[in-house]
């Protein structure tokens, strides 16, 4: 019996059984003035490479420039007056490499319109990408050259962010753009219903070779995200390879399957372009992709040349290009030089002086005539500039007349941060805890997630690496329709299938459903897992919410990493997942503002901590939760500080009457329990009086005043004090200043190795945190 690909919602087709027997798309006069538009653009690449030497991916923007050029001036619904419009379809360069094309396409649009058209530009020039911007490219924001001064140019990232209008999401690590931008398109279509924007993503094949991405497609295509429409530039080569894929018998270096098989077996809609440079066949397939009407996500997937027509293609045009002012770049540009009748500068003396390090103003120079070059010939070709100036437009027109409105009763974000704000302190009546009662961190920190997203219309979406129930994670979706979230079948579930276990591509689409605008997105898994799994693209949504600041201040819109069964507590997993490291990954590793760890020992903290964070709206949230059952501690018979002060991040947990007591340092659930139950009362027996010190939140610490940290957390009790954490001995020394203080403190590796297997108090017991052990070290660091 043959093996079959089972029943599929998405369909297969190649555009040009669709161009058969019907008129063209694309009117031949349309056609001459599009073959200008990428002449023009291809040289705009080239100029780019060029003059920032060795730096930027000249290939694989001029591989993509057709099909994009399609997107802007055909396929997509947006307002070039207004990139900030939320209701507009979007364009998303997963395949960030090509950055260099999106700033060309960016500054052809610019000319355009300040051409024919100077009323359509956005009122403010932040909001613009003009052709002097183009000087920026790859430049560091203290660059002081004296054109990017006289002409007041921007700098341009190497890979998009945020900083450049249209662009709502800083991508560039592989595949972690397609999984964002998935994300995108969940909070667009859950904002908005079925009238939402359109998010077009642009990614190469050989972006879609990492796991993560296997991972998305998954989540999209299960979910039924009609709204997402992946275009791929299939130019086979990466930067190793020439055959990434397979590709009829032939074999591929890299994978066995083309991106269009990959695509419908994700259940997906999957449109083959044979030739990526045919105009028809481009018009076609974007046309047809519009009008998909079975509810599932569809990919069209262009076959090109990677460099072509630049002199150099395949993999050695990836990263790399002619050399600075060579004889082969002019020669490439022939074509445009040719039809503008003009010459470009030479430079030979920049060349010499760039390529003996004594670069000069005088590159720039020869930059900028060459740019103007270009804008002189723009200027000459009314009939282009019109053409474009008319798509622009009516670019802007089928937007208005879509009158997308969110849809009633959706997701209130804003409702999230109010609640936070207005009780910061006391948790509501339902989430109070009663002392002596038994319940775990991961089950109240699912309560309090549920509470919010009621209150919010259900503003969060919560995914788990196959960990919904084992996390609590689950519990947040109460209150909503049960099941997996589908965009057709069950569109007000709030729980999400990100493809399985997959925490990497479940962050990726958790930080662009944020980066939307109207929801925040939690994910779960074991902090062992998910710190690392998630970490780069939780460091790319700090990018992006940092970024987009240059041109949309505002607070950030966080995402919450569950750090769940954290720590040695998960000591029946194993070494493999009781892991300590994880805090070490995140903690005071961010810049300022960008990431908040919370770290609680008493589930009474949780309300507090988390409030406290939503109030800061940090890019990112992580809670270090665990796993088993607590009791729910009376602080107050204990003499203990009420569990509301651990929102300042670091909190006096005990206070001597002494001055010069001793001081302890504490972090992590673990050892913090093991402290107050068992150690603590062995010292009191012993007369022994110290300052006990809990470290909730690192980064919330670091946000308060300087003179109130210092209250706090004097700086001579830092020169003083011991630690004792769950976590690594690094993440101590913020708190401990003194070569003895560091020595003496307990740590799960003090021992020199991976703790083993067993129940939580074995391990501690093994790892020499348990109780009666924290008191023997105490006693000898005080006696000491």
């Amino acid at each position: 019996m043959a093996l079959t690909v089972g029943p599929r919602r998405g369909t297969y087709i190649d555009v040009t059984d669709e161009l058969k027997g019907v008129k063209p798309p694309v009117a031949a006069t349309q056609v001459k003035l599009l073959e200008d538009f990428d002449l023009i653009y291809r040289t705009l690449c080239a100029l780019l490479f060029n003059y920032v030497p060795v730096s930027g991916h000249p290939g694989g923007s001029i591989s993509a420039g057709r099909f994009v050029a399609g997107l802007l001036l055909g396929a997509m619904d947006y307002d070039i007056s207004h990139p900030e419009r939320d209701d507009a379809d979007i364009i998303s360069f997963a395949a960030g490499h090509k950055a260099l094309g999106l700033y060309s396409l960016w500054a052809m649009r610019n000319e355009a319109l300040r051409i024919a058209a100077p009323g359509l530009l956005p009122k403010d020039e932040r909001l613009q990408i003009r052709l002097e911007d183009l000087l920026g490219f790859r430049r560091n924001p203290i660059t002081k050259t004296p054109l990017l001064r006289k002409l007041n140019a921007k700098v341009l990232d190497g890979h998009p962010t945020p900083a450049t209008p249209f662009v709502r999401l800083a991508t560039g690590a592989s595949g972690v753009g397609l999984g964002s931008s998935i994300g995108l398109a969940l909070g667009a279509l859950d904002h908005y219903g079925d009238n939402a924007p359109r998010i077009h993503i642009v990614e190469g094949e050989g972006g879609l070779t990492p796991g993560r991405v296997s991972e998305a497609l998954a989540a999209a295509g299960t979910a039924s995200l009609k709204n997402v429409i992946l275009h791929v530039d299939w130019n086979q080569a990466s930067i190793d390879s020439n055959r990434v894929c397979r590709e009829g018998s032939v074999p591929g270096d890299y994978v066995q399957w083309t991106p269009a098989e990959l695509a419908y077996f994700h259940d997906w809609n999957a449109i083959l372009v044979p030739d990526g440079t045919d105009w028809h066949q481009i018009f076609a397939a974007q046309r047809k992709a519009l009008e998909m009407g079975n509810s599932q996500p569809t990919a069209i997937v262009y076959r090109t040349v990677k460099g072509w027509k630049y002199g150099i293609e395949g993999k050695a045009s990836h990263g790399a290009g002619h050399k600075l002012c060579a004889d082969d770049f002019f020669e490439t540009l022939k074509p445009f030089t040719d039809s503008a009748k003009c010459s470009l500068p030479r430079c030979e003396i920049a060349a010499q002086r760039c390529r003996s390090g004594k670069n000069s103003g005088i590159l720039e120079e020869c930059f900028w005539e060459s740019l103007k070059i270009v804008r002189r010939t723009l200027e000459r070709n009314q009939a282009l500039v019109a053409m474009m100036v008319e798509r622009l437009t009516a670019a802007r027109e089928r937007l208005d007349r879509l009158r997308r409105e969110p849809r009633s009763g959706g997701p209130r974000i804003d409702a999230v941060y109010e609640i936070a704000l207005q009780a910061a302190k006391t948790p509501p009546k339902e989430l109070v805890l009663t002392p002596g009662a038994g319940t775990t961190l991961r089950a109240e920190l699912g309560r309090i997630l549920s509470y919010y997203n009621r209150a919010s219309n259900g503003a969060l979406f919560a995914a788990a690496a196959d960990l919904l129930g084992s996390t609590s994670l689950i519990t947040a979706g109460e209150g909503f329709t049960g099941g997996y979230y589908n965009a057709t079948a069950n569109p007000g579930s709030r729980l999400l299938a990100t493809g399985g276990i997959c925490e990497d591509a479940m962050t990726a689409i958790l930080s662009g459903i944020a980066s939307f605008g109207h929801h925040s997105g939690v994910g779960s898994s074991y902090g062992a897992f998910l710190a690392p799994l998630g970490h780069i693209a939780a460091r790319l949504h700090a990018i992006g919410n940092q970024a987009r600041q240059a041109l949309q201040k505002g607070p950030y819109r966080p995402i919450v990493l569950v750090c769940a069964h954290a720590g040695l507590k998960t000591g029946e997993d194993g070494p493999t997942h009781a892991d300590p490291q994880p805090l070490q990954i995140l903690q005071e590793n961010f810049p300022r503002g960008t990431m908040i760890t919370l770290t609680p020992w008493d589930p009474q903290e949780l309300w507090p901590l988390m409030a406290a964070a939503f109030n800061r709206r940090p890019a990112i949230i992580a809670p270090f939760v665990t796993r088993p059952n607590e009791k729910v501690i009376d602080r107050k018979a204990l003499g203990l500080a009420p569990a509301n002060a651990a929102a300042n991040g670091v909190y006096l947990l005990r206070k001597s009457e002494r001055k010069s007591a001793g001081v302890v340092v504490l972090q992590g659930s673990e050892v913090a329990y093991a402290f107050v139950e068992e150690a603590l009362p062995l010292l009191e027996k012993k007369g022994a009086d110290l300052f006990v010190y809990y470290v909730a939140s690192a980064e919330l610490f670091d946000l308060l005043p300087r003179r109130v940290q210092e209250k706090i957390f004097p700086e001579g009790h830092a020169k003083r004090a011991m630690g004792i954490t769950g976590f690594t001995l690094p993440t101590m020394y913020r708190w401990i200043r003194s070569d003895r203080g560091r020595e003496m403190t307990l740590h799960p590796f003090r021992r020199e190795h991976y703790l083993g297997s067993g129940q939580a108090h074995m391990v501690l017991a093994e790892a020499g945190l348990d109780g009666k052990s924290q008191f023997k070290t105490i006693m000898n660091y005080l006696n000491g």
